[in-house]
């Protein structure tokens, strides 16, 4: 037996000497190992929420040019642009526009790039002037809440992008009203008409929408003076557009007597737009009186009034052609209905193979063509002789004094 464990004993020894013993794997990054790249996120985070950007942008620079495979790669060029956001001021928003838009063009499958979208929309929400004022940063709002719907449709913040959508064309359909409202008291209703019908078209979820188009109805009937029937369809629609898309307006039942007064049929209320005025007027919330009595403090538009339900405008509509302006094709005749586009020219052009095709028309080189043909023989021959002379004039070089080639050669002998 005790020979049995001697040599146990001795196998284990031998073993363990030629490398067969498990040895522990030390990982060299634990849970308690700081890693770098983590600590220089965490230290610009930390710059950012205590205002220190412009720190946090270079500790997010640092990480971002010495770990290029970080993990934190794509936050930390999210955390520039948050970091601009946050700073505000006209150039910090425009570099965190510019900031945002790179992240979503490097990382466009990432869920923070909605959200960098959503940031870009209300970077020009946020500095959107009244309806009466230049609406340049409506029009932008606009455009970027468009492309946030449209690019990422199963977002969480396609919602709220929604009703920003519609508070931003009720701004946008404010200034086309009061434009149109002021060309009618002016007296001009082919303006006034244009404004209203694009309006009515663009944004029909407007406040405001069915007395626009009662002007426009009006602005029609103007036109049309007396007697006139030219625009008696176009006021006809705008009267009927009210009876069936906005039943529970005011001027509902004045466009159903411009209809019977017209002898024209009176649409039946749609159902749709029934239901969603019902429910607009039930949950629509006017602003407080403080809200009211210090609006003119506010930068932005007052969006009190904008829809809370239907889909917003996605597509802009061309502008309508002024009412005034005749139309010279008739309906039975067919012409140009295209739009005119401008192409780059491939191959060489006529200004490439005939150099003098700018500088000669063809007009007048055909009207030279005519007058040389239409001449006398006894013309014909009188202008060939006054060519060959001057031709002999041009070939004899002119005397210059001092010239050695056109002054006599002097003999040395005789002088």
């Amino acid at each position: 037996m005790a020979r049995y464990i001697l040599i146990v004993t001795l196998l284990g020894v031998t073993l363990s000497s030629c490398g067969f013993r498990r040895h522990k794997y030390d990982d060299p990054i634990t849970k308690d190992t700081k890693q770098p790249d983590k600590v220089l996120y965490d230290r610009a985070i930390n710059d950012i929420e205590h205002g220190r950007f412009e720190v946090a942008r270079i500790t997010l620079n640092t990480l971002i040019n010495t770990y290029d495979q970080s993990e934190f790669l794509a936050k930390a060029k999210l955390a520039i642009a948050d970091s601009w956001y946050r700073e505000g001021g006209a150039s910090g928003l425009a570099q965190a526009e510019a900031e945002y838009k790179d992240f979503i063009l490097f990382y466009p499958t990432m869920e923070e790039a909605a959200e960098s979208q959503q940031k870009i929309c209300m970077i020009h929400y946020r500095q959107m002037e009244k309806s009466d004022r230049d609406a340049n940063q409506t029009l932008r709002a606009e455009d970027e809440c468009r492309q946030l719907v449209v690019q990422f449709p199963n977002s969480t913040f396609v919602p709220a992008t929604q009703q920003l959508l519609r508070n931003i064309q009720e701004a946008l359909a404010d200034g086309e009203f009061k434009v149109g409202t002021f060309y009618i008291k002016r007296g001009d209703n082919a303006a006034a008409s244009t404004r209203l019908s694009h309006l009515v078209d663009q944004y029909p979820l407007y406040s405001k929408a069915d007395e626009a188009l009662w002007n426009l109805g009006l602005s029609y009937e103007r036109l049309d003076g007396k007697d006139g029937k030219r625009f008696r369809k176009a006021a006809g629609d705008a009267y009927a557009r009210i009876v069936r898309e906005y039943p529970l307006s005011s001027f509902a039942d004045d466009a159903k007597k411009k209809l019977k007064d017209m002898e024209l049929p009176i649409p039946e209320a749609d159902q749709v737009a029934l239901n969603r005025m019902k429910w607009e007027q039930e949950n629509r919330q006017r602003p407080g009186i403080i809200t009211r009595s210090t609006s003119f403090l506010r930068r932005g538009p007052d969006v009190s009034d904008a829809a809370r339900s239907g889909a917003p405008a996605m597509a802009p509509v061309k502008l309508p052609v002024p009412p005034s302006v005749p139309q010279t094709a008739s309906a039975g005749t067919t012409g140009f209905t295209g739009d005119v586009t401008a192409t780059t020219v491939s191959g060489p052009s006529a200004l490439d193979t005939q150099p003098d095709a700018r500088a000669n028309p063809a007009a007048a080189a055909d009207a030279s063509q005519t007058a040389q043909t239409t001449q006398t023989p006894q013309a014909a021959a009188s202008d060939k002789d006054k060519k060959k002379k001057k031709d002999k004039k041009q070939k004899q070089p002119a005397a210059v004094p001092g010239d050695p080639v056109t002054q006599p050669a002097v003999n040395p002998s005789k002088s």
